[in-house]
């Protein structure tokens, strides 16, 4: 088959060699590609395969059969969306045919168990090819040797960088290191997610968290243009290296009852909030580090809970304005000191690496769960972190009403989103 062939529809005549081996197909088009072929043995009827042409020639999947066969060429190549996913989730050419003999293929395409193995051997060869370009989205995108229209691209790099929310729970906050990947065979065991899949969704991780931690601007646009992912899985990504980033503790026990939404949503307040690009566009890193001249300057907020005149008459405006709105009334006047401590002193430690990872274990142990043993429920919540907030700016005496915004609108988003009723 000469290479002019390769590059448009056309038929032709194959004689194939002995039963179940390879055929070779010769081509002067020395690009890579793939093939698609219909087959009728003689006297048969027409059946699909394909086969894929790189330096010059191609390599046809095995067919029992040793007649002459008429086959149609065209050079798209062919994604089959369920079996790139049988692939992405790690399962072999074996286990793959296995789970697509039991969707009930071969009653819906009257296709032979000897054809759906080359089809899914085909399919995954062309995986196996493109997987180096899906770790650099754009070069998918640009390059030529696969025929792929731009919908399907999307669809290749969407599906290659989504990640099962049980593995990255496991992982999230740890170091994207050799050691953590030598813990996958745990978190696989763990989460019944293959070991092959974890493998993949974790040098995904660590690909981006590499490519997009030093640079300048929005973590969130960068990761978009870098890997062309969707608004909302860049999202997940800017937190996935925010929390790798800062190490925040995530993996205790008594953090358990948290979703990854749960903690995407904390990490964009926090990126918006408390980052050095939240003031100021024209630094370096702005969107994976936290302002550290904000958390120094939290200390200041302490004069809420160690003037005790400015604590009382906090409590005292805090309460005029909840009285017969909240359920919890009795209950918020005698903790109001307690969980005011509670929320101050998080701020004024925030300036320590250690404290930062524990943010989640603080706002869980030192606000949510009291909260749950008195029974709040989440508007209770919401309307005492509402008064408490926007009370303190009738404190004469309290000279920080900026910084103090800054730390409690991210706080209470991060207290609302993790309070479950």
């Amino acid at each position: 088959m000469q290479g002019d062939a390769c590059s448009h529809a056309a038929a032709a005549t194959w004689k194939q060699t002995a039963p179940g081996s390879y055929g070779k197909c010769q081509s002067g088009d020395s690009s890579a590609g793939s093939l698609s072929l219909l087959r009728r043995p003689a006297g048969g009827s027409w059946e699909f395969g394909s086969c894929f042409w790189s330096l010059g020639q191609a390599e046809l999947v095995p067919w029992a059969m040793t007649n002459d066969l008429d086959i149609f060429v065209g050079n798209t190549t062919l994604i089959d969306e369920e079996v790139y996913q049988l692939w992405l989730d790690g399962y072999s050419v074996s286990d793959a045919v296995s789970l697509r003999l039991r969707s009930g293929i071969l009653e819906q395409t009257g296709a032979t168990v000897d054809v759906l193995q080359s089809d899914t051997m085909d399919h995954y060869r062309t995986f196996h090819m493109l997987e180096r370009l899906l770790h650099t989205p754009s070069k998918l995108i640009h390059q030529l040797h696969f025929q792929i229209p731009p919908s399907r691209q999307a669809m290749l790099i969407e599906r290659y960088y989504a990640f099962d929310e049980a593995f990255v729970r496991e992982v999230l906050g740890k170091k994207l290191s050799k050691g953590t990947k030598k813990d996958l065979d745990d978190v696989s065991t763990k989460t019944s997610i293959t070991l092959k899949s974890c493998r993949r969704q974790f040098d995904n991780f660590k690909r981006v968290f590499k490519v997009v931690e030093e640079m300048r601007g929005s973590l969130v646009e960068n990761i978009q243009q870098h890997f062309l992912l969707s608004d909302r899985l860049a999202r997940d990504y800017a937190a996935i290296v925010f929390f790798a980033n800062s190490r925040f503790e995530t993996g205790k026990k008594k953090l358990q009852f948290l979703t990854f939404e749960d903690f995407a949503y904390c990490a964009e307040q926090m990126i918006q909030n408390w980052t050095l690009g939240a003031v100021d566009s024209n630094v370096d890193d702005m969107d994976v580090d936290l302002d550290k001249e904000f958390l120094q300057e939290l200390k200041e907020l302490k004069v809420l809970i160690a003037d005790k005149d400015l604590l009382d008459l906090h409590k005292s405006l805090v309460c005029t304005s909840l009285r017969g709105k909240i359920s919890v009334y009795n209950e918020m006047e005698a903790n109001f000191k307690n969980l005011s401590r509670a929320l101050v002193n998080m701020a004024s430690k925030l300036i320590h690496t250690k404290d930062v990872r524990d943010f989640f274990i603080d706002l869980v142990e030192k606000f949510i769960e009291p909260c749950k043993s008195d029974k709040w429920t989440l508007n209770d919540v919401r309307l005492f972190l509402t008064q408490y907030t926007t009370s303190a700016h009738n404190l004469d005496a309290f000279r920080h009403q900026a910084l103090w915004d800054r730390y409690m609108s991210t706080i209470k988003s991060c207290l609302l989103k993790m309070y479950h009723d």
